[in-house]
């Protein structure tokens, strides 16, 4: 069955995201921020809370250490210094979700670390490493394509297992990648979204940008939850997964 995911725990300081509470009573994976892009302590602290009352796997949103700019601007690290800096931020929730009696079960980059990580192999043998070598009992979330094996083959080197991850408010471009932010339509209207998800459901697919159908594996959806009317949209597509 394909779960549900959202990027959540976000709040820094006195920019709050108030969707949080709403929308995890409909998600199976909470992807809390650790720091490094937003997520304070206390935001990080609730954020565990509120997945462990509705029974969400809690997993390690890492980023590059990016807090001006949202974690969305690539950064040239070496191997030697992004192994411990996602060493570091798995650790500080895991740190806070033992205090709740919880654990991380797995891990998804976020914003540019996660594009970089898809568009470069030699990165992605990096985060696997990080990974891999913190527990043996994390997955890896990644990006799902058309050319999933090539990854699963890769990932099996290290032994970490992969989730293939659809987005459900994101264009497809031909490639299998998502559509930049930066062009018109990049961002899924909600019938268009709806419709996304209903076809990757039913047929494991989505219709790209020029209209190719292309076929995914797909083990979970995630949604963004930090928009106007989050809450209502998490729990439509809830609905659409039952």
């Amino acid at each position: 069955m394909i779960k549900l995911n959202c990027d959540l725990g976000e709040s820094y300081g006195a920019w709050r995201m108030p969707h949080d509470d709403l929308i995890m009573p409909y998600v199976d994976m909470a992807n809390i921020a650790c720091g490094f892009h937003s997520g304070d302590p206390q935001a990080i602290q609730a954020a565990i809370q509120s997945a462990a009352k509705h029974n969400a796997q809690i997993g390690a949103h890492p980023s590059y250490p990016d807090l001006q700019g949202f974690g969305r601007r690539s950064m040239a690290m070496t191997e030697d210094e992004l192994i411990p800096l996602i060493h570091y931020q798995i650790a500080a929730l895991q740190g806070m979700a033992k205090i709740q009696s919880k654990t991380v079960d797995y891990v998804k980059p976020h914003g540019a670390l996660y594009n970089d990580m898809m568009a470069n192999t030699v990165l992605f043998e990096t985060v696997l490493k990080a990974v891999s070598s913190y527990s043996g009992n994390l997955s890896l979330v990644i990006q799902a394509v058309s050319n999933w094996q090539n990854l699963q083959a890769i990932a099996d080197k290290y032994q970490v297992k992969l989730q293939f991850e659809a987005f459900a408010d994101r264009r497809y471009a031909d490639t299998g990648l998502l559509v930049s932010r930066a062009k018109p339509g990049a961002v899924l209207q909600l019938n268009d979204m709806y419709q996304q998800v209903e076809r990757m459901v039913k047929k494991q697919e989505v219709v790209t940008e020029s209209g190719q159908i292309l076929s995914l594996k797909i083990d979970t959806i995630c949604v963004h939850g930090d928009s106007s009317g989050a809450a209502q949209v998490v729990k439509h597509i809830r609905g659409l997964l039952s």
